[in-house]
């Protein structure tokens, strides 16, 4: 399973997956109207991958039951989903990268120099943050989206978020109270 984990986030790779695949989106989708709706999908899949493979980090890394508990939670919810949006995103011939990018490569290898308290601190306070954030961007596409089925993914995802960020929030509660 590590050498899973390490080939997906293989380090040394110069070509940013996510660049390429804006890229070439912005090509097949120049002259329409769903730009930032491949945008959106090209940017929840970067940050999907990166939350399954730290998550997955958590799992040997962290300390406090809590964040392994959460962490695991991660890894199910995140990768369900990142199979959905991948399913949705060949439907609409929306490219999606591959690998997570180079600046979720550099945040992923600043956790692996983590462990134990250290990394239940960092692992949910950039939960916490990333969900917040995620509740954000998903209320945009459900609110703004052009794509219906993009806006209607987006929508069922917002009560998983949402609850994703309590979750992160408790097992922040854990950690700053176990010192």
């Amino acid at each position: 399973m590590l050498m899973a984990i390490f080939s997906f986030v293989a380090c040394g790779n110069n070509n940013d997956s996510k660049a390429e695949a804006k890229s070439e989106n912005d090509a097949k989708f120049d002259s329409t109207n769903i730009e930032d709706d491949t945008k959106f999908a090209v940017d929840v899949a970067d940050a999907g991958m990166f939350e399954v493979a730290v998550s997955q980090l958590a799992l040997t890394n962290a300390s406090a039951a809590s964040v392994k508990n959460f962490a695991q939670m991660m890894i199910d919810d995140h990768s369900s989903a990142n199979a959905e949006l991948k399913n949705a995103a060949v439907k609409k011939n929306i490219s999606l990268p591959d690998t997570i990018s180079n600046a979720k490569q550099k945040k992923y290898d600043d956790f692996t120099t983590k462990i134990g308290v250290d990394f239940d601190k960092a692992y949910v306070d950039y939960m916490t943050d990333a969900h917040k954030d995620a509740i954000d961007a998903f209320q945009k596409e459900a609110d703004k989206g052009n794509d219906p089925d993009l806006r209607s993914w987006a929508s069922g995802k917002i009560p998983i978020l949402e609850h994703h960020l309590m979750m992160a929030q408790a097992a922040d509660s854990t950690v700053k109270n176990n010192k």
